[in-house]
């Protein structure tokens, strides 16, 4: 009977040994050592007894499990403090700390307004919405949409298309077979996604938000990454592939050939446990005293989405590389400036980690924080009014960032930033598709300085041409000016005259 119940419940067994496992590799070496001093102690009274000595036999195993229990606690309370560092070293194996540039990546819509947008864009759909995920390969929004009831599964499946720049707004709605595919992450009893996972594959577990859907010819496919225990004493989760749930058929697929998955294969939690795991970076004792390793910047500026940006590459990256989770990082401590970014692949395959990069940032960026009010007071005409704000200021490659201006409805410019350059912080003002407009101190041999340059060359050839009669009529003759040209004369005009009324 204990047999049959052990391989019907597959779900609740592998939750109860994925628990007690944690719990084993924090108390196995404390109980261990209990264990022995309390055997000692009885193996002496055996032998007090047999040699016919049994005075102090009692007070001796007494002592003995008494100096094991104390022993045991101080053993308890030290494994706990550094099983954690071991964790964390563990964590750090495939880590990789250079100075390299960071490779050059491609802005996105920011979360915030991916999010934002879904709600909208359901139509006549009841159910309430799951989780939200970028979906780099295919530059969209994924939304899950939970279907109301507790016996009930998932609704529809929302793929859309959040431009940064330009008008396009594709969407594609996929339903779900509400009959045939009637279970969920978090569903009750037989409709628990979890459930039958476990029966398909046992001992491997996963987190609710690193699931999403995306569409197939218009049927949805929830993909779930999936994560492994491995280790005894430091006990550390590792990939295992990924299980999918066909929305209209109701079959699960679990597998390790992630290739064919058409989003990220890799846990995101485990790549942000990786790069919490930095903290390990030093000694012990830089560890406990918290002065290595790097933080996640949570000063406000970033708030709902700090960490674990899902970018695309691109330039000469764009093709082999695919996307990463990008985060940028500040020192421990009261320190806010950006002095690091961390990378992890989006794609992974086999058991082991993924490799993390952390890229040590020359110059350092201000913190988001102080980089949004850098923006409001350089480029007070575009930011902000009414609903617009700074949204997310994400890594974009060597030691640019971006962040990205407007409101939920509707991204409008851009200000991308080199850090300090010269002593003063090099940002630009461009529009949503990347067309520069201005900048506020460009760094020297920048590509906006060198347009800017050509810009103003520009400018005086056609100010010498125009001088010279070249522009289609004599000298004096307005019609040979352009609509532009004509409208810098006027503005001219109106400045002279307002100056001569002003000076009396």
């Amino acid at each position: 009977m204990a047999g049959f119940v052990l391989w019907y419940a597959s779900y609740y067994t592998t939750v109860v040994v994925w628990e007690l496992r944690k719990l084993l590799a924090w108390f196995a070496l404390p109980l261990l050592a209990v264990a022995c001093c309390v055997a000692t102690g009885l193996v002496l009274r055996q032998i007090r007894r047999r040699t016919g000595r049994s005075v102090g036999g009692a007070n001796t195993t007494a002592v003995l499990a008494w100096l094991g229990g104390v022993f045991g606690l101080v053993l308890a309370v030290g494994w706990l403090v550094y099983g954690a560092y071991l964790q964390d070293r563990a964590y750090m194996a495939t880590a990789q700390i250079v100075t390299d540039p960071v490779p050059t990546l491609s802005a996105r819509s920011p979360y915030l307004v991916g999010k934002a947008q879904a709600a909208p864009h359901l139509g006549d759909v009841t159910g309430e919405i799951a989780d939200i995920t970028y979906l780099p390969d295919s530059d969209r929004f994924g939304t899950l949409v939970e279907r109301r009831g507790w016996l009930a599964g998932y609704e529809v499946g929302l793929v859309q298309e959040v431009p940064l720049g330009g008008s396009g707004r594709s969407q594609e709605r996929c339903p779900f077979d509400v009959e045939k595919a009637d279970a969920r992450i978090s569903g009750w009893f037989g409709h628990n996604l979890g459930r039958k996972i476990s029966a398909e594959k046992r001992w491997v577990r996963f987190e609710a938000d690193d699931a999403y859907v995306t569409c197939s010819n218009g049927t949805p496919v929830v993909v779930v990454p999936l994560k492994r225990q491995t280790g005894l004493l430091v006990v550390t989760e590792r990939p295992a592939g990924v299980a999918l749930y066909d929305g209209r058929t109701g079959k699960l697929t679990v597998t390790t050939d992630t290739s064919a998955v058409p989003g990220p294969s890799y846990p995101l939690s485990l790549a942000a446990r990786q790069r919490e795991g930095t903290a390990a970076v030093g000694s012990f004792s830089d560890w406990w005293f918290e002065r290595s390793g790097w933080d996640a910047s949570e000063d406000g500026a970033n708030e709902g989405n700090e960490a674990e940006f899902t970018l695309r590459y691109g330039g000469a990256d764009a093709g082999a590389a695919g996307s990463a989770y990008v985060t940028p990082l500040t020192p421990q401590g009261e320190a806010s400036s950006v002095v690091a970014v961390s990378r992890v692949p989006t794609r992974h395959r086999g058991g082991a980690l993924a490799p993390m990069t952390v890229h040590r940032l020359d110059p350092a960026w201000s913190s988001p924080k102080a980089l949004v009010a850098l923006i409001k007071a350089e480029y007070r005409d575009v930011c902000c009014y009414n609903d617009d704000q700074v949204f997310e200021v994400v890594p974009t490659g060597g030691s640019t960032w971006t962040a990205t201006i407007g409101s939920e409805q509707n991204i409008r410019y851009r200000v991308e930033g080199r850090g300090p350059v010269e002593g003063r912080e090099a940002t630009c003002l461009k529009a949503a598709d990347g067309a520069l407009i201005r900048c506020a101190y460009a760094a020297p041999g920048s590509p906006e300085d060198q347009e800017l340059k050509r810009r103003e060359q520009q400018k005086q050839q056609d100010e010498a041409a125009k001088g010279s009669g070249s522009g289609g009529g004599a000298p004096g003759d307005l019609k040979g000016l352009t609509d532009d040209q004509l409208a810098d004369l006027q503005r001219s005009l109106g400045d002279e005259f307002l100056r001569r009324l002003k000076s009396g």
